[in-house]
């Protein structure tokens, strides 16, 4: 059981790293009108727009993460406990 629970949070971590970027990438362009400045050619894009993006992209992403992480090995421990007292 204990690899289940390592492949599940394993899982649900890479899974709220997509969301978490998506999310950005959307509310970025909602926000500012233009595109992710993600382009490796992206000189277009102002060295300000592009530290800012990547600042808010990571805190985004990291947050989720670690807030999937963190519900994940509650519900693990939920779950283990009441294994223990059946």
């Amino acid at each position: 059981m204990n690899v289940v629970f390592k492949l599940l949070g394993a899982g649900v971590s890479v899974g709220a790293g997509w969301l978490g970027t998506k999310l950005v990438d959307i509310l970025w362009q909602k926000i500012t009108g233009e595109s992710t400045p993600k382009n490796k050619d992206g000189l277009e894009n102002t060295l300000r727009s592009a530290l800012v993006f990547a600042i808010v992209s990571g805190a985004v992403s990291t947050t989720i993460q670690v807030l999937a992480n963190r519900t994940t090995q509650q519900a693990i421990e939920r779950f283990t406990k009441t294994r223990d007292i059946t």
